[in-house]
């Protein structure tokens, strides 16, 4: 480890989010480039750093900067350097010069100290000389708050963060609560505020470590899905956690409750505890469904509903006539789905594989369409919004574009804002929403205050596919409700009778055992109990098999897998897949980013929402042609570019959108040559390979193998065990979620 001191001569590449940086330090009349997250320095800046030396195949030398600090110079040459160098706004090289020869190696104490001197400098007035000192002091409290953070262990980019918000007070809340940080900061959880508070010397029992414990916990909750926990599950993984009796955790319940940080209620013999804003999420979903059905009631009173049989007559002959003008016969429950979504507000239609959902969303679009309203088609992913365009022919867009996401981030650091809201509603009389099984509460909230009143709200979806990544499990609960209009398709259509995918599909969620014996045109199995032949026979398929029956390329063929980790897991696979399907060449740049290889051609998914990543499309001569914001948990793309020297890399994903990436952000990537059943939720790939050997009782459930199975259009091939598929369709037992919309649109229900 090198330690070096120099002055910042110029800065190459500064990524703001993160504060990786490339730079040029000066050092004895030495130039050294040098890599790392520094923060906020400048040009001038005198650092002392310490790093690596590293060499790059075609950089050359470089320095890795493992930690650094800004320093005040020492002579007076350098503080010539600083001053001139722009780092103080107003002072040009040729002033810097005029003030140091005047005060010499004095220069920065009598700039701190005694600023009024200044004016004894031919062009400085005194109005000059105080903005002067004012930079450096407000520079000098940045450089004393980064010294300060970092000895309790806290990066340069979150010091930058933690100074930004709270400026000299952050002295203050460290001593006091260094918890604050992790309800203020984005970046900063309850871990590393624990870590902090340690080192501080803050008791185990103190109750800002307790209330932050608790809270920590309810977000722990809602990563598995949950939007709720009961009272006694809450104090008992928060005991564990904080290692205190779970009396002294309860106390501070009441005290957050108090603060409207949590929601605590009683239902039945239990207590249930709800962070706040998700309390609030899920009841202010029920009121704006329910103001939203109210708002088409044709026959709101007693009388008018008399007329209610004679207006469905009307709606009937209507669709009698465009059934004929496009030559296509609904069955009983697809008619009645369409009246339905005229009668209503909000109209649900659920079904599974080839039960005729797209036929009906079709027949919804052409009778609405004919009725002269403008109708708005959305879905979660990029990848669903585009299978409904192709359905139906009418543009779909996610549901983040369609809410205008602006990119910017709520105080709390982890939601986006949209520019469709309840100021700025959504300018349409009918709004679909597809794959509405992966609609998390979040986002139904932000969905439903962009709709006003008076506009349809048709959903749609596959109930018995898993739940949303995020909490909730929004389509099950509006359904479970039984307060809105509902259609559930069961009929098997001839055309889809011919597809063992679908069958089968439809066999798995009843619960009956499969045939598998290979007779199928579109479902295979292939009996393989040992790991090393499934990786031999899987890279078999794809490299040679499947491409021509099912006229693909092999990246089109999508493996699923139910796990992370293990043999067959997406870690392990993706390694192996990615040795095979796109081996490494002198003609492809790559980057080692931890344990992952990133290669040009690579596919690759986004594993986090990111509302602020920058994303445009280019036309084949390179000119932007559309531009917009945030890329989303899910979204898969092929590396086109890797610069080594400005370490970054460009993804383009679906609908040609291009993201650059720094380096330092490629936590957000990883290989998706195989990914898990739960990403792949939204998605339908023409050829899909599931390997299924053992795992996990609770993970490997029938809910998992019918998702899965449903992702294949044209063909599904499992590789593995028959004993452990029936197994998974023995096992019925859900992961159950913690969640209250069901009873919040009873409770506002009674007040309709």
């Amino acid at each position: 480890m090198e330690q070096i001191t120099g002055y910042v001569d110029h800065i190459i590449y500064r990524k703001a989010e993160n504060g990786y940086t490339v730079f040029v330090l000066i050092s004895d009349e030495d130039e050294i480039t040098c890599v790392g997250n520094l923060g906020q320095i400048d040009q001038g800046d005198y650092l002392q750093i310490e790093g690596e030396e590293v060499s790059h195949a075609i950089y050359g030398s470089q320095i890795k900067v493992k930690s650094y600090r800004i320093v005040p110079p020492t002579d007076a040459d350098s503080m010539e350097r600083y001053l001139g160098s722009g780092a103080i706004k107003g002072v040009g090289p040729a002033l810097a010069k005029r003030i140091v020869k005047k005060f010499g190696s004095d220069t920065f104490r009598i700039i701190e100290e005694e600023p009024e001197r200044l004016i004894e400098i031919k062009g400085i007035s005194e109005r000059i000389a105080r903005q002067i000192s004012e930079q450096m002091d407000e520079k000098k409290g940045m450089r004393e708050a980064m010294i300060f953070l970092q000895q309790y262990g806290i990066s340069n980019a979150l010091a930058v963060k933690i100074y930004d918000t709270y400026g000299m007070k952050l002295y203050q809340v460290m001593k006091e609560n260094p918890y604050q940080l992790a309800e203020d900061i984005h970046g900063i959880g309850f871990k590393m505020a624990d870590e902090i508070a340690a080192k501080i010397g803050i008791r185990t029992d103190s109750d800002y470590r307790i209330r932050s414990g608790i809270l920590y916990t309810l977000l722990l909750a809602s990563m598995e899905g949950h939007v709720y926990l009961p009272k006694e599950i809450l104090l008992r993984n928060t005991g564990i956690m904080l290692q205190l009796p779970e009396e002294v955790i309860e106390v501070q319940l009441a005290n957050l409750a108090m603060d409207k940080k949590l929601v605590i209620k009683k239902a039945d013999d239990r207590v249930l505890v709800y962070a706040s804003a998700y309390y609030y999420a899920e009841l202010n979903c029920a009121k704006m469904l329910m103001e939203l059905d109210s708002a088409v009631d044709y026959f709101p009173t007693e009388e008018e509903r008399a007329q209610e049989e004679e207006f469905r007559q009307q709606i009937e002959k209507k669709l009698i006539c465009l059934e004929k003008s496009l030559d296509l016969k609904l069955d009983e429950l697809q008619s009645r789905a369409v009246v339905e979504s005229v009668l209503h507000g909000v109209f649900l239609l659920t079904g599974g594989p080839g039960t005729g959902k797209t036929t009906t969303i079709n027949m919804i679009i052409r009778y609405f369409e004919r009725e002269g309203l403008d109708i708005m088609l959305a879905a979660p992913t990029g990848r669903a919004a585009k299978r409904m365009t192709e359905a139906t022919g009418f543009e779909a867009r996610t549901i983040h574009r369609m809410l205008e996401l602006n990119g910017s981030l709520e105080e709390d650091g982890r939601k986006a804002s949209f520019g469709k809201n309840q100021e700025n509603p959504l300018e349409a009389d009918v709004v679909i929403i597809d794959e509405m099984s992966m609609v998390d509460i979040h986002l139904f909230q932000a969905l439903l205050k962009a709709i006003s009143p008076g506009t349809r709200l048709i959903l749609v979806g596959d109930v018995n596919q898993l739940p949303s990544v995020g909490p909730g499990q929004v389509l099950q609960d509006l359904i479970a409700s039984n307060v809105f209009s509902v259609v559930s398709l069961k009929k098997i259509f001839r055309q889809a009778q011919n597809s063992d995918i679908v069958v089968n599909a439809h066999k798995i969620h009843l619960g009956e055992s499969l045939s598998l014996d290979n007779k199928s045109k579109d479902f295979f199995f292939l009996e393989r109990n040992d790991v090393n032949v499934i990786y031999k026979h899987m890279i078999q398929l794809i490299q040679d098999k499947l491409p021509g029956y099912c006229d693909v390329t092999p990246f089109e063929i999508q493996v699923l897998t139910p796990m992370r980790k293990g043999s067959l897991g997406v870690q392990s696979l993706n390694k192996i897949l990615q040795k095979y399907l796109n081996p490494e060449s002198k003609e492809k740049e790559e980057h080692i980013y931890g344990d992952t290889i990133f290669r040009v051609g690579d596919k690759v998914m986004q594993i986090r929402n990111n509302y602020q990543l920058e994303w445009e499309v280019v036309s084949k001569y390179n000119i932007p042609i559309d531009k917009g914001v945030g890329v989303f948990n899910g979204d898969m793309g092929i590396i086109k570019e890797i610069y080594n020297y400005n370490q970054t890399l460009v993804v383009e994903f679906d609908d040609m959108r291009r993201v650059t990436y720094p380096f330092s952000g490629l936590d957000e990537l990883e290989p998706a040559y195989a990914i898990t059943i739960h990403k792949s939720q939204g998605s339908e790939y023409p050829a899909v390979v599931m390997p299924l050997l053992s795992g996990p009782k609770q993970l490997f459930n029938r809910n998992l193998l019918y998702t899965g199975v449903t992702r294949a259009r044209n063909c599904l091939t499992v590789l593995g065990s028959k004993e452990i598929i029936d197994e998974m369709i023995s096992n019925n037992n859900e992961n159950m979620r913690y969640t209250g919309l069901e009873k919040r649109i009873r409770e506002v229900k009674g007040f309709y």
